[in-house]
């Protein structure tokens, strides 16, 4: 069921990174990707794959983990990604990419989902360092990080409580909490056919 899919499909931050994720498993996930949606059906994304531990040790240190959790460096070694897709647009087709990089980035961690993976979409990027570090071509524009392996941590979702707090937090059992405001806070009309 796409509900209980959609549940499962958490930000997760902390992974078995010696389970390894294979290439042929991140070309299927970035295949979901292709399939779906793209504004004026221009598909202006491309994808760096990477699941070999030299690449994703180049990778890592330009990621930015959990904004929220101020005490929380991100994951250790032994706990990082086993790989990561990076999306990118091609500005060769596109200069701006609107929302094709959200819905392919969504597409691809429900499919990850799916196949007992985890992930996080990861914004928060040393863009230049990256691209040093990658070569990558100026005419591409680093949109996203997946970071993607096998979950070792649990995450909860709770709805958002009485003072209105929506950032997550780690509780002392380490269980990730993200609190989610309530279906009739996000429904600000409705019209249906008079009875």
């Amino acid at each position: 069921m796409l509900e209980e899919l959609i549940r499962k499909n958490r930000s997760y931050r902390r992974f078995y990174q010696d389970v390894s994720v294979d290439l042929a498993t991140l070309r299927e996930l970035v295949n979901l990707a292709r399939l779906s949606a793209s504004a004026a059906n221009l598909q202006p994304l491309k994808y760096i794959l990477s699941c070999a531990p030299e690449t994703n040790a180049l990778i890592f240190p330009h990621t930015r983990w959990a904004g929220y959790l101020k005490d929380w460096p991100g994951p250790a070694e032994g706990e990082r990604p086993a790989a990561y897709i990076i999306i990118l647009g091609d500005t060769t087709i596109s200069k701006s990419f609107g929302c094709d990089h959200g819905i392919a980035a969504q597409s691809i961690m429900l499919g990850a989902t799916e196949r007992g993976l985890g992930g996080c979409m990861i914004g928060s990027i040393d863009r230049d360092g990256l691209r040093r570090a990658l070569n990558i071509p100026e005419h591409f524009e680093i949109l996203l990080i997946l970071a993607l392996g096998k979950p070792m941590e649990t995450v909860v979702i709770e709805e958002v409580g009485p003072d209105g707090d929506i950032r997550y937090y780690r509780d002392p059992a380490d269980v990730h909490h993200v609190p989610k405001r309530a279906l009739r806070e996000l429904i600000v009309g409705e019209y249906a056919p008079a009875a």
